[in-house]
């Protein structure tokens, strides 16, 4: 049930998909073998291996395809074994999608980069290491979780980027709350804004989904 709902959750990424689920942790080395996907979500309860165990087996093999922990377990020394184990991210369940999608938004931005990378200089080499989900943040007073929604999914669906103006006009709101929206995704981390620069007046704020 829980590997669906987590299924369900990727599907709905942008540049994710899934592509095999297994239910212990042999068959989840053997289905890395097998499919060699960019990335696995892996839990450390499972019915014979540990998922630290599992993590580990797949570096001791050479396998560097990357892991993004998704467990109930918090003891601190299975975080400290995890990140010593190579896992780009760790989300502690119960989640919500937003909490995977700006983990894995992170760990698809890290990828990105280092595939860009030749020589590269240190701004180069931050891009790879830098980035980290933020923590998600509440919505601020006045902000109501429903607006919030259709505001992202004008956003999502656009074609490109969105200005203020753009995202109210259809959504049905203000250009000042339409703003708000935008720039609290900018602030949680699940939206980034350019500024571009017309030939008078003030720049134009652009806003686009992660």
């Amino acid at each position: 049930m829980v590997a669906s709902i987590h299924t369900r959750f990727v599907d709905r990424i942008d540049g994710f998909r899934v592509v095999g689920q297994a239910a212990t942790g042999e068959a989840a080395l053997a289905e890395v073998a097998r499919l060699d996907p960019d990335l696995v979500l892996l839990d450390v309860h499972l019915p014979d291996l540990s998922g630290i165990d599992v993590l580990r087996r797949l570096r001791a093999d050479g396998h560097d395809v990357g892991v993004v922990m998704v467990t109930a377990a918090r003891e601190a020394d299975t975080v400290r074994a995890a990140a010593a184990a190579g896992a780009a991210q760790y989300l502690v369940k119960p989640f919500e999608f937003d909490d995977l999608a700006q983990r894995l938004a992170a760990y698809r931005q890290a990828e990105l980069a280092l595939r860009r990378l030749d020589t590269p200089d240190q701004e180069g080499i931050d891009a790879v290491f830098a980035p980290r989900a933020r923590v998600r943040q509440p919505l601020p007073k006045g902000l109501s979780a429903e607006t919030a929604r259709l505001v992202e999914d004008a956003l999502r669906a656009a074609d490109g980027d969105l200005s203020a103006a753009e995202a109210a006009e259809r959504v049905g709101l203000s250009r000042v709350s339409a703003r708000r929206y935008l720039e609290h995704f900018v602030d949680r981390g699940s939206a980034t804004v350019r500024l571009r620069y017309g030939s008078a007046g003030r720049p134009e704020r652009r806003y686009a989904p992660v």
